[in-house]
């Protein structure tokens, strides 16, 4: 039903939107303008693509979160904004005198546009903190989802001013380079194509700190996410008002606050990335420790050129299904891991253990084909070892038959006699005593989950 209302809400957003932005541009304007907007979303796109490799969210999210920042954010954006220019025509600028329209055109961009849009982009951040918590789990997740947003919001919004620019020159007879279309789309799409996603992505660092915060801190989770909205409408009525001050104006502020901002937050979202890679390899040790992965993996998945590898080799040697079946096991891993810390700092929920028998049971059936050519790759790369396991240890299991931990002239070796990678020695007694072993993992760190069913690798055994 939640799904089924957004669609229609999208849906009706899009056609109003569609019928305002033609009404004001013109059929020939808003094509032109469309086109010119388009060029460089795809290039916006690819980069928060690239900073969500670690953990890629689901694209219906992303799909979502375009959606409404082109659709929804937009149109209450131009309503609102409209009807506060209009305001301030009548109550704080002279609407008598010749510039009683720019200055309410200035206050209105300045303070009243920056506090509207980015209440209507942060709406998406909070929709899906709200409503898809599994896939929110730290900076980089706020950051991808608030920019996303805020690209469909700059990408509606840039087929309104180019195509109201080409209106504009088409009545003044000016074309080419010297045109206001030319200025425009050079202001908008060249020198801050990544200004609103700028803006909106401070929200998203709010809403990810306060995914990563602990459960008791319920101070911190409510008033980042405010603080970090109050500073993307800082950051965008300074850009706005930027405008006021004339081209020397724009330029300073460009130059002193958007740059440095811009290369901050680039900063601090690598940093998360690469936290969020070293997260992957402490929380998998434990699973590792007991016998649910082989040795190397924790090391190879938290790298992403080994990651690359393990789905080039599979692809190479069994063909595309196999690649997918390793791109699998590494995203059932990495949800695994980010499960687990969720779990550490109290916020995973009482479905934690659930998730987790969901998530080992994607490991189990892929493992033939993914653990080989992790194991490859890990070998491939001068990855640092692996710190001890944090948190309590599930209990062991250690796979039998020709795979794991081997047996002498089979399985791809971590100890079989004559090859293999040398990760470990004979095939431990416990594979022999329980071939079918039970798991329930009850951590100590979330005791108010119900107790587990005995759970094997293959699917429950037996009854609570």
């Amino acid at each position: 039903m939640r799904a089924t209302a957004l669609i229609g809400l999208l849906s009706i957003s899009g056609l109003v939107i569609l019928a305002l932005v033609r009404e004001q541009t013109g059929t020939k304007g808003f094509l032109v303008g469309l086109g010119l907007a388009v060029l460089p979303v795809p290039l916006i796109l690819s980069v928060f693509r690239w900073l969500d490799r670690v953990d890629p969210k689901p694209w219906r999210n992303l799909i979502f979160a375009f959606a409404w920042g082109a659709c929804a954010a937009t149109l209450v954006a131009l309503i609102a904004n409209g009807f506060a220019t209009e305001w301030l025509m009548t109550t704080v600028a002279d609407s008598s005198s010749p510039g009683g329209r720019a200055d309410a055109d200035t206050w209105g961009a300045t303070f009243v546009a920056p506090f509207v849009e980015e209440s209507a982009k942060a709406a998406a951040v909070l929709l899906l903190f709200v409503f898809r918590r599994r896939d929110f789990n730290g900076i980089v997740d706020g950051v991808v989802v608030a920019g996303i947003t805020a690209t469909g919001f700059a990408f509606t919004e840039n087929i309104l001013y180019l195509g109201s620019a080409f209106v504009s020159d088409q009545e003044f007879g000016y074309s080419g380079i010297r045109s206001t279309t030319a200025a425009t789309f050079f202001i908008r799409g060249v020198m801050s194509p990544f200004a609103h996603p700028l803006f909106t992505s401070m929200t998203g660092v709010g809403f990810g700190l306060a995914a990563a915060a602990a459960a008791h801190q319920r101070v911190r989770r409510v008033l980042l996410p405010i603080v970090a909205l109050l500073a993307a409408m800082v950051l965008h009525g300074l850009w706005n008002g930027s405008s006021a001050l004339g081209g020397y104006g724009f330029i300073i502020v460009y130059a002193a606050f958007m740059v440095p901002v811009f290369g901050l937050l680039t900063w601090l979202t690598v940093w998360s990335r690469t936290s969020e890679l070293r997260t992957i390899r402490d929380q998998l040790t434990a699973y590792q420790a007991a016998g649910w992965l082989t040795p190397p993996e924790p090391i190879a998945l938290s790298s992403m050129r080994a990651r690359g590898i393990a789905r080039d080799l599979a692809r190479r040697t069994q063909g595309a299904a196999a690649a997918r079946a390793v791109g699998e096991y590494i995203a059932a891993a990495t949800s695994l891991a980010f499960l687990r810390r969720r779990a550490y700092r109290g916020t995973a929920g009482p479905d934690f253990t659930t998730r987790e028998r969901e998530l080992l049971d994607r490991l189990w059936e892929r493992r033939d084909t993914a653990q080989p050519a992790l194991a490859h790759a890990a070998l491939s790369l001068p990855l640092p070892y692996p710190g001890p396991p944090q948190g309590p240890i599930p209990p062991p299991y250690w796979p039998t038959g020709g795979y794991g931990y081997g047996s002498p002239g089979q399985g791809y070796g971590y100890g079989g006699r004559g090859q293999g990678y040398g990760y470990g020695g004979p095939q431990p007694p416990q594979a022999q005593q329980a071939p079918h072993p039970t798991y329930a993992f009850q951590p100590s760190y979330a005791p108010q989950l119900p107790a587990p069913v005995p759970y094997g690798p293959t699917g429950p055994q037996g009854q609570p």
